[in-house]
């Protein structure tokens, strides 16, 4: 590739939050000292849609390359450390009702052999230990409100997340990049003009700014005023297989003993978040207009909190869930809200901003920064979409509840793509999951163990009555020999709460 094409090159980010400032960041870290301007245009006026947030471990990375250390920027977002997620009364299967989806790590080399091979067996008939709770370190951490954060002596790489407020996250971000190069506008944009080929001449605006560009960044949330506004880029509704369009949030107090874990816990129409901060705790519901109103569902969340005579207010919001066709369309790249939504439920939102960057940032360069990969990386980034889409559909489909027509629509909705069939059909008929994975290649996306604790942690093994006891010893791994490595490892990590205030003594 040839570097010296990116001198000279103008980028225009239209739209602040947390996604416009990742993309802001990224791109002037990667091409930092090759002569691009980058500018972000944002307006204190427009509002952006952030509540106590989760992430993927991949944020992780994010950070890491900025060389943002954590002890700097974690207590200014009031940010926690996650586990992973566990996830209640989505099956009403005796032993199954609660389940935690545990971030991968290193050692769970040791164990999720054992793992895999019960839940196989069980899916045979063979009466083994298959809940996943009892296999991971990461779900005996989340138990006992461990960080993740091993002493130095612990050799093994652990993966985690981290819970923190979206408002200060984007703060420390704008702050980072003004450090890296950006310029940040004030500004509300009224007019996108484009030129004879189609593509974004120029944004104007009300402040009396033109402002020119090679690439436009459309970080303008649900609007999407450049991608879909302007240049008319199709949106894919997921409506049909995927039914929640709106939420209520409400803050409550911080706990005590601040929990290293999302909390996922369903109602009556859909899914209560729980998200531990320093200063306070982030919940919200996540239910189908279709099947309740925001009145109906803010109570029945006032209920689930304890609320119903609380004055606190909460705030409502709507969803787009679904994608744009393409991502990159003339010159102009959407990120965040602006080319699509997945419902939080795997806190994944910043996972594909930060994919849908660094993927742009590599094509760019490989194309000489021309467009000439533009179609590969839409196909790539779409691909993305639909396995996260998939892996979400699928918590929905296999529910057991029967105490709302929500519920039941869910579980008896057979409007799946072919990669999630497959996978079901795979589990179901007792074959070996991480082969079907492996044939899929979607293993990048969600590996092997997630969908393992997601299938396993619903039960859908035979009924009870159904095993038979092992014959041989070989059919078996030691449960106690598991839980004292479990434990073991455990002794190299200290409480959450110790962990988080160690920072403002570094």
């Amino acid at each position: 590739m040839d570097f010296s094409k990116a001198k000279g090159k103008r980028i225009v980010i239209l739209g602040g939050g947390t996604a416009g400032w990742m993309a802001a960041n990224l791109i002037a870290k990667s091409w930092q000292g090759l002569g691009v301007d980058i500018s972000l245009v944002e307006s204190s006026d427009i509002g952006i849609i952030g509540v106590g947030e989760g992430s993927t471990p991949q944020l992780k990375g994010f950070m890491d390359f900025l060389g943002l250390a954590e002890k700097d920027w974690m207590p200014k977002c009031n940010a926690t450390f996650k586990n992973g997620i566990r996830f209640n009364n989505w099956s009403t299967k005796p032993g199954y009702e609660s389940y935690f989806h545990p971030f991968p790590a290193q050692p769970d080399d040791y164990t999720a052999p054992a793992f895999f091979h019960n839940s196989f067996l069980r899916r045979q008939g063979v009466n083994l230990e298959g809940h996943p709770d009892h296999f991971f370190l990461a779900t005996y951490l989340a138990n006992k409100q461990l960080a993740p954060k091993a002493q130095y002596s612990f050799p093994f790489e652990m993966n985690y997340g981290y819970h923190f407020d979206s408002h200060l996250l984007g703060q420390v971000l704008a702050e980072n990049a003004q450090t890296l190069g950006v310029k940040r506008i004030e500004g509300t944009v009224n007019q996108v003009n484009q030129n004879t080929s189609g593509d974004i001449a120029n944004i104007v605006t009300a402040q009396g700014n033109t402002l020119a560009a090679d690439i436009f960044i459309d970080c303008t949330g649900f609007r999407s005023l450049l991608l879909q506004d302007t240049l008319k880029v199709p949106f894919k509704f997921y409506k049909d297989n995927l039914f929640n369009d709106s939420a209520v949030v409400l803050p409550t107090s911080a706990s005590a003993e601040i929990a290293s874990q999302t909390e996922s816990t369903a109602l009556k129409n859909g899914w209560a978040w729980k998200i531990p901060l320093t200063n306070r705790t982030g919940n919200g519901y996540v239910y189908s207009s279709s099947f309740t109103d925001s009145d109906q569902a803010e109570t029945e969340l006032r209920a689930h909190l304890g609320l119903l005579d609380s004055d606190v207010q909460a705030r409502h919001l709507k969803m787009k869930v679904g994608r744009v066709e393409q991502h990159w369309a003339k010159n102009c790249v959407a990120v965040g809200l602006s080319q699509g939504f997945i419902e939080p439920l795997e806190a994944t939102a910043l996972h594909i901003v930060q994919e849908t960057i660094q993927g742009f940032i590599e094509h760019y360069q490989k194309g000489d920064f021309t467009d000439q990969y533009q179609a590969s990386y839409n196909q790539n980034i779409n691909r993305r979409f639909e396995a996260i889409r998939d892996y979400i559909v699928g918590h929905y489909r296999i529910n057991s509840r029967t105490d709302s027509q929500y519920w039941l629509a869910n579980a008896n909705n057979n409007k799946l793509s072919h990669s999630l069939y497959d996978i079901l059909s795979t589990w179901m008929q007792g074959k070996n999951l991480s082969d079907e994975i492996d044939r899929q290649n979607i293993g990048d996306y969600y590996p092997s163990i997630s969908w393992h604790c997601l299938l396993a942690g619903y039960g859908i093994y035979p009924d009870a009555q159904q095993l038979q006891a092992p014959k041989d010893i070989a059919s078996q791994h030691n449960p106690a020999h598991i839980l004292d490595f479990i434990h073991r490892c455990s002794l190299n990590f200290q409480s959450h709460r110790k962990t988080l205030e160690s920072f403002s003594t570094q």
